[in-house]
């Protein structure tokens, strides 16, 4: 019988202890960040599925449109099948990019090759066949993976994305100043930050406005799709 977990907490990028066990011959083709030279900052954010609630942070949303801030999701096939309008609106935002995060956000490991590649490719062929989108990058749910979830993703053409930064922000034990302390000490050029967009990050919202207003400008730091911090030369994008 497995253990019960809120699925907030299940959600949180807590695995930062398990991406840098996994053997060094993998970590070359996992994406933690972009160049170290690159002003830029990835906003990520995962869209996994939730028992309760709306499962989408409208707010949030709404202040990276407002604000026109590239932002890059990661949405779960289960997320996707409830959520088609919000879906649908974020393809339409041309400064936000979508990504894919497992079918029913398993945990990867414990499932064959050919298991995995079942739950890698359920959102990347929902995003074809239902938004004639190609979704080109993946994030394992929880942050999890083995050899075979890199070598099933490489396969597929997919890029493997993880993140140098884990904002924590599923987490209801932590403030927003918590939350911001951590990003101050760990934000810098090309990091990747992981947060939340499906309403379990209680202060997302206002992390987000602190880090736009606040953290990126005092450092000189832009914030930037995923795609567009991997082939930054040094220099921010217009």
């Amino acid at each position: 019988m497995q253990p019960r977990y809120s699925p907030g907490i299940l959600c949180l990028a807590l695995t930062m202890l398990l991406a840098p066990a996994a053997p060094p011959f993998t970590q070359a083709q996992v994406i933690k960040s972009g160049p170290p030279s690159c002003p830029g900052v990835a906003l990520t954010f995962d869209l996994c599925p939730v028992r309760k609630g709306a499962g989408y942070d409208q707010a949030l949303i709404d202040y990276l449109i407002e604000q026109k801030i590239p932002a890059t999701f990661f949405m779960s096939g289960k997320w996707m099948t409830k959520h088609d309008p919000q879906v649908r609106a974020l393809l339409q935002i041309p400064f936000f990019e979508v990504g894919t995060h497992g079918e029913v956000h398993a945990h990867l490991p414990l499932h064959s090759a050919k298991g995995q590649e079942q739950e890698i490719l359920g959102p990347v062929r929902l995003f074809k066949a239902k938004y004639a989108h190609d979704a080109t990058l993946f994030r394992p749910p929880y942050g999890e993976f083995n050899d075979e979830t890199v070598n099933v993703a490489r396969a597929l053409g997919l890029r493997f994305i993880l993140w140098s930064v884990v904002s924590g922000d599923p987490d209801p034990t932590l403030t927003a100043i918590q939350i911001e302390d951590r990003l101050k000490r760990f934000v810098r050029k090309g990091s990747v930050i992981v947060m939340h967009a499906n309403g379990k990050g209680k202060h997302t919202h206002e992390v987000v406005q602190d880090l736009h207003q606040h953290l990126l400008p005092e450092r000189n730091l832009t914030p930037m799709t995923m795609s567009d911090l991997l082939i930054c030369n040094g220099q921010a994008a217009p």
